[in-house]
């Protein structure tokens, strides 16, 4: 099993590339990963895809990220750290390693003073959306009953912060989470800017790796991260997410299999889990044909 020991992962090629990508530390080429499972590239990345939820490159950097939290409280510095999770000398991160870890929780917990977000808004399948993204990425993306009560909730969470309005850019990640909710096949891999300690990041990053469309209990969530005591404070960093549907925390159910608490409302969870589940029938049916 890979180290962010997902379930359900049935397919071996994919194992194998798993554990490839875990011993080089680094980003392989779709190519050189596709060519080791004896594949073209469209069917090896269509089958990592539905095992893990997410592209190899995005297993890959959320491997290095985790690395990276995991190295930086017993490093003697930052930078070396940074070289110690994998990034080499002449990396970019590690001029900059905020760039990867996002908004660093200090700047958050001011108010993000001086940082730049933009913001967009649309009606989804599962009500008003809004998106906000700083320069590294996507800050926040929450459902609201309407446009002003988001702009409110925008404003109180990043009250020092220069609001923007939304560019192209934005606007595309936007839609992409609206055709999402209309249609949830495939993986949104979108940039993410995540503010939240070592513990919140690694468990979130877990939730990202469960395949669209099933579930897993807040007991296995913490075994797979390996605190299997720390049941308590998984579902606290869960119900602390600020990123609906990219970071999926709707995926996680009690131990009996029925639905827990959501931020965004039980019938927001269940219509998500039940359009994800239609989703991979519909294309298991498709295949079969």
């Amino acid at each position: 099993m890979s180290e962010f020991g997902v379930t359900s992962v049935t397919e071996e090629p994919v194992e194998r590339a798993c554990r490839l990508i875990e011993r080089a530390g680094t980003v392989l080429s779709l190519d050189r990963l596709a060519s080791e499972a004896g594949m073209s590239r469209y069917r090896f990345y269509r089958m990592f895809i539905k095992a893990l939820g997410v592209t190899p490159k995005a297993y890959a950097i959320a491997l290095r990220r985790k690395r990276l939290q995991q190295t930086l409280p017993r490093a003697r510095g930052v930078a070396d750290a940074v070289f110690d999770a994998g990034f080499g000398s002449g990396s970019r991160v590690y001029e900059k390693p905020e760039a990867l870890l996002g908004m660093t929780p200090a700047v958050y917990r001011k108010g993000a003073p001086g940082v730049r977000i933009g913001s967009a808004i649309a009606r989804s399948e599962l009500g008003w959306l809004m998106v906000a993204a700083s320069a590294r990425g996507i800050c926040m993306i929450e459902f609201g009953a309407n446009r002003r009560a988001l702009e409110k909730t925008l404003r109180q969470r990043f009250p020092k912060a220069a609001l923007e309005p939304a560019d192209d850019v934005l606007d595309s990640w936007l839609q992409r989470i609206v055709d999402y909710l209309r249609l949830p096949e495939g993986s949104l891999d979108l940039p993410l800017d995540v503010q939240g300690t070592a513990f919140q990041q690694q468990v979130w990053q877990l939730l990202q790796t469960i395949p669209a469309g099933q579930t897993v209990t807040y007991t296995q969530v913490a075994e797979k991260i390996g605190r299997p005591d720390a049941v308590r404070a998984v579902a606290g960093a869960i119900a602390s997410n600020k990123l609906a549907v990219a970071i999926p925390c709707h995926r996680v159910v009690g131990s009996d299999g029925k639905l827990r608490g959501y931020r965004w409302g039980l019938e927001r969870k269940r219509a998500l889990l039940q359009r994800e589940q239609e989703a991979g029938k519909k294309v298991a049916r498709n295949r079969r044909r």
